[in-house]
C-alpha cells in the first residue's frame, strides 16, 4: 500500500464517521464541531487529488467562517431544539418526496457517464499544463460559466436571507433602541420643566 492511498483511507473514514456523528450527535454543538471535522478530512482527499484551490475553500471559508459561524449562533442563540424537533413527522413525507427525486437526479448523472460517455466529452474543457490549478479555475469560473457562478452567489444570498429571517424571534417586553424617534424628538418632548416650590424638592 502507497503512502497516498493509506492517507486517502484514513481521509475517507474519518470523513465518514463524522459526517454520520453530525447528524447522530444529540447536542447541536458536538455536531458542528463533527462537520467542521468533516470538512478538515475533506480538504485533505482534495489535496490527494490535486483540486488544491477546492482544499484551501473548505478550510477558509466552510471551516474558517461558515462552521464556526454556525457554532457561535448555536451558542449564543436560546434555541429550544426540543420544541423544534417535535413538529418534524408531519414534515416527513416531503422529506422523503424530496430525498427520491435528489436520488434519482444522482443516479441519472452517475449512469450519464456511462450510457452517453460523448456527451460529458464534449463539455470537458482543455486543460492548459502551462497554468496553475487555482488560475485555470479562476479563468473558467469568470468567462464561462460567470452566469452560474453569479447565479449561485445569488441562491447562497437568499439563503442567508431566509436563515436570519427564521432565527429571528421578537420578545415581548424587551426595550429596544428606536434612533428614528430618539432623533426626531422635540424639545418639548424631550423635556419638561417642573416648578417647585421652596421647602418641597427631593
Amino acid at each position: 500500500m502507497t503512502l497516498p492511498l493509506f492517507f486517502f483511507f484514513v481521509f475517507s473514514a474519518i470523513t465518514v464517521a463524522s459526517a454520520l456523528m453530525v447528524i447522530a450527535a444529540r447536542n447541536p454543538v458536538h455536531s458542528v464541531l463533527f462537520l467542521i471535522l468533516a470538512f478538515v478530512n475533506a480538504a485533505g482527499l482534495f489535496m490527494l487529488a490535486g483540486a488544491e484551490f477546492l482544499a484551501l475553500i473548505l478550510i477558509v471559508v466552510y471551516v474558517g467562517a461558515v462552521a464556526v459561524l454556525f457554532l457561535f449562533v448555536t451558542m449564543m442563540l436560546d434555541v429550544d431544539f426540543a420544541s423544534l424537533r417535535q413538529g418534524m413527522l408531519q414534515y416527513a413525507p416531503i422529506g422523503v418526496v424530496v430525498g427520491v427525486i435528489l436520488l434519482l437526479e444522482l443516479l441519472m448523472v452517475a449512469g450519464s457517464f456511462v450510457l452517453a460517455p460523448e456527451v460529458t466529452a464534449t463539455a470537458m474543457v482543455p486543460i492548459d499544463p502551462s497554468m496553475s490549478n487555482i488560475k485555470a479555475l479562476g479563468e473558467l469560473l469568470y468567462t464561462r460559466y460567470i452566469f452560474l457562478f453569479q447565479g449561485a452567489g445569488a441562491v447562497l444570498l437568499v439563503a442567508m436571507i431566509g436563515a436570519i429571517v427564521l432565527t429571528l424571534r421578537h420578545k415581548s417586553g424587551v426595550k429596544r433602541q428606536d434612533v428614528f424617534h430618539q432623533t426626531s424628538r422635540t424639545r418639548a418632548e424631550a423635556t419638561e420643566l417642573v416648578k417647585v416650590k421652596s421647602g418641597e424638592g427631593l
